[in-house]
């Protein structure tokens, strides 16, 4: 189908595949949205599977983030920059609605978020010496507060003060719900060790 538009146009010539895809999909073209989701399905639901708890969790933040990409994708055509691949701008979009996600829940959840200063985590994490499939079974163990703020931290690599800013919470909340992150990971991944 790709290569029918690519023929079919003057224009195409110069356009790359991405672009005519991009094209396609502003234009909402089911063919082009298609295309667009089986082609990083896999990748992008990873990224999903690390904000929930489980597959159905997951499948609603991928889904939700696809509905904003398709709504938004001619934004990506007009303000894309040497520097962000399709794919980024895509994954950021699943972040953002696993923050939206995330918030919803918390508020219908209203979790009372505690400071935990009496915890000290200064021993190496040890997350390298496990299983990936180990690693995304203890994150998804985690409290929906808990997993946010860890996916955001040590997987995206955020501040704590972007987390706060993007979550709505306290600098020092974000700061407490790490350290109580990586004590909850530490006990999760011991069990599985044993």
């Amino acid at each position: 189908m790709l290569n029918l538009v690519l023929n079919s146009t003057q224009k195409a010539s110069t356009l790359t595949e991405e672009e005519v895809l991009i094209a396609a999909c502003s234009r909402q073209e089911s063919w082009a949205q298609r295309r667009l989701y089986e082609a990083n399905y896999s990748r992008l639901m990873g990224v999903a599977m690390r904000y929930s708890s489980n597959q159905n969790d997951a499948l609603d933040i991928l889904h939700d983030g696809y509905l904003k990409i398709y709504m938004n994708i001619h934004k990506y055509q007009n303000h894309s920059n040497l520097n962000d691949s399709l794919f980024s701008w895509m994954r950021r979009i699943i972040v953002n609605s696993a923050i939206d996600f995330y918030r919803k829940e918390i508020r219908q959840r209203a979790e009372d978020i505690e400071v935990a200063q009496d915890i000290n985590s200064d021993d190496a994490d040890g997350y390298d010496k496990c299983k990936a499939e180990d690693v995304l079974t203890a994150i998804q163990e985690l409290s929906p507060s808990y997993r946010t703020i860890f996916n955001l931290h040590i997987v995206e690599g955020f501040s704590h003060k972007e987390i706060a800013d993007m979550v709505g919470i306290a600098e020092s909340t974000v700061r407490a719900n790490m350290v109580k992150a990586r004590a909850r990971m530490k006990i999760i991944l011991t069990k599985t060790a044993v």
